[in-house]
């Protein structure tokens, strides 16, 4: 995978990672435009990153200019504000479009915050209370708090297990958006990843 910068926020729910799988979020320190622009033209962008040793239920929030690139033997969900805008700024000699002046022009050249990984822990819980979403876990078959939602759509990702939603299964790799969410149309033995875009 490349590694890039965006103009949107997003989160990542690691689901699977083999030993020692990492992810790069942010720069080990904080670097000028100039020489991350020269960094990712001669490849030495990659050391500069900050990589992260991660485990199945690490939570990764990626604000909107943050440098960021997934590891090998890393599995993930990705939830993300509705914007396609990614600029690309190495990619490991394939052939594919870098966005060098534009991703350089908007990148965060921070190191990233701790502050900003959480990770799964117990049966409900908040993973992010961002600006654009807010991203919740909770275990459906617990007796667990079920979320705050506003009234309007969120988007329901089972982490583990199975959940039913009416008459409807939704399983691991599958997603669904859901009008008007409550806890009572839920049933079944799943770790449900709730997504919700703020208005």
């Amino acid at each position: 995978m490349g590694l890039g910068t965006t103009g949107k926020s997003e989160c990542w729910v690691i689901t699977h990672a083999e030993p020692g799988a990492r992810i790069a979020a942010g720069f080990r320190e904080k670097i000028s435009a100039e020489h991350m622009q020269a960094a990712a033209l001669d490849g030495s962008i990659i050391d500069l990153l900050d990589w992260h040793e991660v485990y199945p239920g690490d939570a990764f929030y990626i604000p909107g200019g943050t440098v960021h690139a997934i590891g090998g033997g890393v599995s993930l969900i990705e939830v993300q504000q509705n914007n396609d805008i990614t600029f690309r700024l190495f990619d490991y000699g394939r052939p594919r479009e870098l966005h060098l002046d534009r991703g350089v022009e908007i990148a965060d050249t921070a190191p990233y915050p701790s502050s900003l990984r959480s990770r799964i822990d117990g049966d409900a819980g908040q993973l992010v209370d961002g600006p654009h979403f807010d991203l919740f876990y909770w275990r459906c078959s617990s007796a667990a708090s079920f979320p705050e939602l506003a009234d309007y759509p969120a988007l329901f990702i089972p982490f583990s297990g199975t959940v039913g939603i009416g008459d409807k299964d939704l399983a691991v790799g599958e997603c669904a958006v859901v009008h008007g969410p409550r806890s009572d149309m839920l049933h079944g033995d799943a770790l449900l990843l709730i997504a919700q875009p703020r208005r």
